[in-house]
């Protein structure tokens, strides 16, 4: 994630904002120049200042105060280019909702920046893709059948319970899991979706069973073993967390997850400039300059060596609060090698959607 500065003051602002602190300028987002604008309205439309030739208006969603992108005037399509993912919300005229569907949103518009810089395809269900990306946003029924976040032939459904503190907290605990938050999840969900497009659309199986083993044992059972017999004692050997081992979909959509969240916060460190010297680091084994935007490294390798000093600064930050530790996981050198599929498989992903599908 980058950070931005107010075209009207120079202020700095973040992705979040929809005005700027300093001189109250309306801020909008425009995800085709993937960045932050000052915009004055014109009649029914606003001026860019980022980009003052064409004409925008918000989001249908900006007025629920749920998304503060933009789209075109002319654009037939009312939503952004996030939002007009969406199959599903709650009912918005309950409160409570309404909250935790905006704290979605601010979540779901995250994956999608990245999403967009990567160049991944992004099939709408008006694209005529037999496997439009979508998302449903559901609510818990009281008596009703219990909403499960979960990806299934493209659709993606969160849960609203992922997005009360206090439940997610209780499940995390429940789960023994070192880590989950509504970014996670939406991470994780779509890293089964690109498995979909990438992996099983284009006939790389190969590929990926000699990294990630064969998937095709049934799924079902080994969900229910994973849960019935627990985790391998020497799991950190080979998978980024506990729930990877579960079977080899999990242990791709688990890494692709990771590859993005190691991605995007190293773009935040190169937006600040950050550059680390531990003082008591002989070796320099800590040291580091996060001197390259990694959204554009063609290396993993000049990725991670930001990535392990970053992460070793931010967890013990993070203690000197009282905090759990923000990155809790370790990047074994058989993790680093399914991370190194990833990338080059999210790199290649641009070019693989322009070329004719290969023959069984």
């Amino acid at each position: 994630m980058k950070i931005f500065s107010c075209q009207t003051c120079a202020h700095v602002v973040f992705f979040e904002n929809t005005s700027c602190e300093r001189c109250k300028s309306v801020l909008g987002y425009l995800p085709d120049l993937e960045t932050i604008s000052s915009v004055a309205a014109e009649g029914p439309a606003w001026v860019a200042s980022a980009d003052p030739e064409p004409r925008y208006r918000f989001c249908a969603n900006w007025e629920l105060h749920a998304c503060n992108w933009m789209v075109a005037a002319d654009d037939p399509i009312s939503y952004c280019r996030a939002c007009r993912h969406n199959r599903g919300v709650p009912d918005l005229s309950n409160a409570a909702y309404r909250l935790r569907w905006q704290r979605i949103e601010g979540a779901k518009r995250r994956l999608f920046y990245s999403l967009i810089k990567f160049g991944l395809p992004l099939p709408t269900a008006n694209s005529g893709a037999e496997e439009p990306l979508v998302f449903e946003f559901l609510s818990n029924m009281p008596g009703g059948q219990t909403v499960m976040t979960g990806h299934d032939n493209g659709v993606i459904t969160i849960s609203l319970d992922e997005a009360d503190d206090a439940a997610r907290e209780k499940l995390r605990s429940e789960m023994a899991e070192s880590y989950r938050t509504l970014l996670g999840h939406f991470r994780h969900e779509v890293g089964h979706f690109y498995w979909d497009v990438l992996v099983r659309d284009r006939n790389e199986f190969d590929a990926f069973r000699e990294v990630f083993g064969d998937e095709r044992p049934d799924y079902a059972e080994a969900l229910a073993r994973h849960y019935a017999e627990g985790t391998p004692t020497n799991w950190h050997e080979a998978f980024v967390s506990a729930y990877a081992t579960t079977h080899p979909w999990e242990d791709f959509a688990e890494t692709w997850a990771h590859y993005i969240h190691i991605v995007d916060t190293l773009e935040m460190a190169y937006a600040f400039g950050l550059s680390l010297s531990p003082r008591v680091d002989v070796n320099a084994e800590l040291a580091a300059s996060v001197d390259g935007n990694p959204y554009r490294m063609k290396s993993l390798d000049a990725i991670l060596a930001g990535w392990v000093p970053v992460t070793a600064a931010v967890n013990n930050l993070n203690r000197s609060m009282g905090q759990p530790d923000l990155y809790p996981f370790v990047l074994s050198p058989v993790v680093v090698g399914k991370l190194r599929y990833i990338h080059a498989l999210i790199r290649g992903a641009p070019e693989k959607a322009m070329a004719p599908a290969p023959t069984a």
